[in-house]
């Protein structure tokens, strides 16, 4: 698959980046993209819930009427759920909900992910650039020539640059990763993915193996 080379002012530099059809035009496997996300979410879940159960309410241990005769349903404890003030009856507890997913499957949903982006024609290829000092205003011209602004966007680049990442960090709809960090989920939840060029050898071989 072949996609021409942006530069950062959004004009194309006759270049084109051959995209690995391993990598970018697989049949998406929907059930895979589901489990990937579904446990990039569980991750995100502290899991700290918890509220009081009968065992841990403050109040008397007194049984409250006779076992028999009231009429009513036999009652032992103030703290039993039924009542007002009592504890909750099945209640949160801490827990961990992460879980384990193979590592061919989650390389299937990220290739996927890459391949649905690529149908919709929502990647970018953005020649590798830096910037000489962190300011957030140069991060939205490149966005302004891309005409991204009011995209919801996911930059993607080949090792870490501390300038570019800082320029970004102020706008809520960008976000700025190395190729190492792609995962399914910041995929999907992009408008428009920009590749830069140093990024793609390493996202093919991290996806191809």
């Amino acid at each position: 698959m072949k996609v021409a080379v942006l530069d950062i002012n959004g004009k194309d530099t006759g270049r084109k980046a051959d995209l690995s059809n391993d990598v970018f035009a697989i049949e998406p496997n929907d059930h895979a993209v589901y489990l990937d996300v579904k446990q990039y979410l569980a991750n995100q879940r502290q899991g700290t819930h918890k509220s009081k159960e009968r065992a841990e309410i403050s109040g008397s241990t007194r049984k409250i009427k006779k076992q028999k005769g009231t009429g009513t349903a036999r009652a032992g404890s103030i703290k039993s759920g039924v009542f007002k003030g009592g504890g909750r009856m099945f209640g949160p507890r801490p827990r961990n909900y992460s879980f384990k997913l193979n590592k061919n499957l989650k390389r299937l949903a990220r290739k996927s992910a890459l391949s649905i982006k690529a149908g919709e024609k929502s990647i970018t290829v953005l020649e590798d650039f830096n910037f000489d000092s962190v300011k957030t205003k140069n991060f939205t011209a490149v966005l302004k020539a891309l005409e991204l602004e009011n995209k919801k966007t996911l930059f993607v680049l080949g090792g870490s640059n501390n300038n570019v990442y800082l320029s970004s960090r102020n706008l809520k709809s960008s976000e700025v990763i190395t190729s190492s960090e792609l995962s399914t989920y910041k995929i999907l939840n992009a408008n428009q993915v920009v590749l830069l060029e140093g990024a793609l050898e390493g996202i093919e071989t991290n996806l191809s193996k």
